[in-house]
């Protein structure tokens, strides 16, 4: 791996999305615009809102983030961009990397507004420090986006790294505690969403609603994402092929 070309790689992935204007909005602004429309339709029930508001801000980041790098990774081997950035002195973690760095910034970005709109124009009600909240939804989205490296390894066309989406985080969704606390699902279920990455995004941003900071279990489900984060892409650099298909 070479810093030099990782962030080149991450800058030549910035300059494309930035010409993107409608995959920017998308990625910006449309986790902010659902929970916004939680809100709307939770309006006469505060609590409820407060009960879920936390746990969204990781399910949607992650979700987006996922479609959106799955698709971009799978067009850059289709369209044969990846056999040729391979041509030159360019290690696979590298191209990942960089990738993983590009989102990242777009996550910093995702989560100011995400999070700055949910705390001061939805009044979503949080025990914990809003930075720590910001942190944990920005680990949020880079969590999608190697995710969405990772399984993008396993699609042959766009289509196919859009099915993707279903297999991967939707059972995640279903398993995560958003819609039934972790702790009451039933022992087969419980342990399956023990070895999912999203169960522990929600713990975390959950974990800093209720007041509970990065010195107590909260900082464990952070480093638990940081993790995974760091295995997809370990995995997806074993997997992600030189030449296309």
């Amino acid at each position: 791996m070479t810093p030099r070309v990782t962030l080149a790689v991450a800058a030549r992935v910035l300059n494309q999305l930035r010409r993107d204007h409608r995959t920017v909005a998308m990625l910006i602004i449309l986790p902010a615009a659902l929970i916004s429309l939680m809100w709307w339709m939770f309006h006469d029930s505060p609590a409820t809102f407060d009960r879920i508001g936390g746990p969204l801000l990781a399910v949607f980041p992650a979700i987006i983030m996922f479609i959106v790098t799955s698709v971009a990774t799978l067009r850059e081997r289709s369209s044969g961009t990846l056999s040729r950035l391979f041509t030159m002195p360019m290690a696979k973690l590298d191209f990942l990397l960089g990738y993983a760095l590009a989102f990242a910034v777009i996550a910093i970005v995702q989560a100011l507004v995400v999070v700055s709109i949910s705390l001061y124009a939805l009044d979503l009600d949080i025990r914990g420090a809003a930075w720590q909240l910001g942190v944990v939804a920005v680990l949020d989205g880079v969590l999608g986006s190697t995710l969405g490296l990772f399984a993008s390894a396993f699609a042959s066309t766009e289509f196919q790294a859009v099915q993707m989406m279903p297999a991967v985080m939707i059972p995640q969704l279903l398993l995560c505690g958003l819609l039934v606390p972790r702790d009451r699902l039933p022992t087969v279920l419980h342990a399956i969403s023990d070895v999912l990455p999203l169960s522990y995004a929600v713990d975390a941003v959950t974990g800093v609603a209720k007041g509970n900071g990065f010195t107590s279990g909260t900082g464990g489900d952070a480093l638990v994402v940081a993790g995974f984060i760091v295995a997809a892409l370990g995995l997806g650099a074993a997997t992600l092929k030189r030449r296309t298909a």
